[in-house]
């Protein structure tokens, strides 16, 4: 069984990301040290590779119901995540371990964070124009439409609307929905399409501020609890469920 948000689509993750202000340079014994660690609450985290010259990832292999955690350490950042989860709690217990124990392990420091910042991704696979789809189910209304569906418009080929809010006053917990379309002009020019997900992503973000921080950890469970209200509220009901059924009614 999957999360309670997979339900509405037809991929669900989430993802989470520490951004720090200085490059992270830690030697071998160091990430060894840190990715056990990691490994003795969850054993079946036994993969590490190497994704970039400055970024190593460990993760697990995907299991019966298409789930997958996964840690990386880049230059500037320490990122986290689950594919399909089973219940978001089991990726808040994961990334609280993590933003636990990273601190001691990595010699972070509160001055050196920038950023906590975690992501919903809702994917909704639809073979044909997601531009077009999209413009026509989010933006009827608009002002763009005159643009869009005026008489100089052949095709629709790029429409990706991002949204941001500030959730608090000093704007230090902000918000963003951001919808990603995949469709190329070639795929327009053509009309032949692949079948790849329209994919709209939540992202609550946390700006670190040194007077009077908390930990990491607190930090992340505020994030989870304003994504939480924000997808219920908001984003699965007005862009989630909008897009699935307008994909429904074209099948």
């Amino acid at each position: 069984m999957t999360d309670g948000l997979g339900a509405v689509c037809d991929e669900f993750y989430v993802s989470g990301r520490l951004f720090l202000k200085l490059e992270l340079s830690p030697d071998r014994e160091t990430v060894l040290h840190f990715f056990d660690r990691i490994r003795k609450e969850y054993p079946s985290l036994n993969k590490m590779r190497r994704r970039e010259p400055a970024s190593l990832m460990l993760e697990e292999d995907v299991d019966e119901h298409g789930a997958r955690r996964w840690l990386r350490l880049d230059a500037g950042s320490l990122r986290f995540g689950q594919l399909a989860p089973a219940d978001r709690d089991r990726v808040r217990a994961f990334g609280t371990t993590i933003l636990t124990q990273a601190p001691y392990h990595l010699s972070f420091s509160d001055l050196d964070y920038d950023h906590l910042e975690l992501t919903y991704g809702f994917d909704l696979d639809y073979r044909g124009n997601h531009d077009q789809l999209v413009a026509e189910t989010l933006l009827g209304e608009s002002a763009g439409v005159g643009f869009l569906f005026g008489d100089r418009a052949s095709r629709i080929i790029d429409v990706q609307p991002y949204f941001g809010i500030a959730v608090t006053p000093g704007c230090d917990l902000q918000a963003y929905v951001e919808i990603k379309s995949r469709t190329t002009s070639f795929e327009v020019r053509n009309q032949t399409y692949e079948g790849e997900p329209i994919t709209v992503f939540l992202t609550v973000r946390k700006y670190w501020n040194t007077e009077g921080a908390t930990a990491l950890a607190d930090n992340l469970a505020t994030l989870f609890e304003t994504a939480d209200d924000l997808a219920s509220e908001v984003v699965v009901p007005h862009f989630v469920n909008a897009l699935a059924a307008a994909i429904a009614s074209r099948s």
